[in-house]
């Protein structure tokens, strides 16, 4: 049975993403990103999997069925599921079922009550991924669910010693709804608490797990956030040889196998686009970028690969960056910025 700790330190942050031609934050890694020439190694009759072909395999049947069977099988065992991913579903219309549990209840001791957070989400968040696809997946009716407030960007575990900056700007906003900042926060806890179970160990702090991307899909407008785990591995000779500049300093963040796990996927509950009804339940994943596996060799980028990096612009539309970050004992409650 899981606790999810909460301490009151840590500051949730979001980066607005300006327009999706701005060049990726996905990852501070991505200083590294620079075309190549080489073409793939894959035979000319292997089918290749796509980041489209991922999302519908967490998606409805009637989007899972058409996959190629032999992409859908490689990729089922690169899926190491937070959450199951078929929940029981209740003889209840979903309306019924939801209890509409609030995440200011602090009452979540039993696991099961936890993937119901994930299986469907609190009002705020179903509203929220609603309006993602009634809107057509328009970034810009998510940046109108913002406060409009502009608050500054503290400093974070020290950074501003370092000269380190995480994030794209030094202000930032939050969600006018506080049940959506505190949904944010809740799924960076529970990744810490849950990856453990499938070989992931995460720390919330500036060095590994401190942020994720929210999107929303291409065609579908499913509303998703791809959070990155082991963001500045330690720089070392023999294993890592990257100096990443100066939020790298100071990490003790070690490069070992764990890296292949640092891409997690969080997808919103999806709703049917012709009636009031919801065609899937939310998704907690994480996606496994083994150099064997298939999410390696077809989805994560050439030049990037060593740092197993899945981009947020490859799975749709960029909006906003989450970011979760460790204050100090004077911040007496989670905030959510806009950057």
């Amino acid at each position: 049975m899981v606790r999810l700790s909460l301490p009151i330190r840590f500051t949730i942050l979001l980066s607005l993403s300006l327009t999706a031609s701005t060049t990726s934050s996905s990852s501070s890694l991505s200083f590294f990103k620079s075309k190549t020439s080489s073409s793939s190694s894959s035979l000319p009759s292997t089918p290749k999997a796509t980041p489209s072909d991922l999302l519908s395999l967490l998606g409805p049947t009637s989007q899972s069925s058409s996959v190629n069977p032999l992409v859908a099988q490689q990729l089922n065992c690169c899926f190491k599921f937070l959450v199951p991913f078929t929940p029981h579903k209740p003889n209840t219309q979903f309306h019924d079922f939801t209890i509409r549990r609030s995440l200011k209840d602090q009452n979540l001791k039993s696991q099961r009550e936890q993937n119901e957070l994930i299986w469907w989400p609190p009002e705020p968040v179903l509203e929220l991924a609603r309006l993602a696809v009634d809107s057509g997946g328009d970034p810009d009716a998510i940046h109108r669910t913002l406060d409009p407030t502009v608050l500054p960007v503290p400093d974070v575990e020290g950074c501003k010693g370092y000269r380190c900056e995480l994030t794209r700007t030094p202000y930032g906003r939050r969600f006018i709804s506080q049940e959506l900042n505190s949904y944010l926060r809740y799924l960076f806890e529970l990744i810490v608490a849950r990856g453990p179970n499938v070989g992931l160990s995460a720390s919330l702090n500036r060095y590994d797990l401190f942020h994720g991307h929210l999107f929303l899909a291409p065609e579908t407008g499913r509303l998703g956030v791809l959070f990155h785990a082991r963001e500045y591995p330690a720089y070392d000779k023999e294993v890592f040889p990257y100096n990443m500049g100066y939020c790298q300093i100071g990490s003790n963040v070690t490069y070992d196998d764990s890296m292949n796990l640092r891409n997690i996927l969080w997808l919103a509950p999806l709703p049917n686009n012709s009636t009031k009804g919801w065609d899937a339940p939310g998704v907690l994943v994480v996606l496994d970028a083994r150099p064997d596996g298939i999410i390696y060799r077809d989805i994560i980028p050439e030049y990037v690969n060593f740092a197993r990096t899945i981009y947020e612009d490859d799975l749709g539309d960029a909006v906003v960056d989450v970011n979760y970050l460790n204050v100090g004992e004077s911040v007496l409650d989670y905030q959510i910025f806009i950057c």
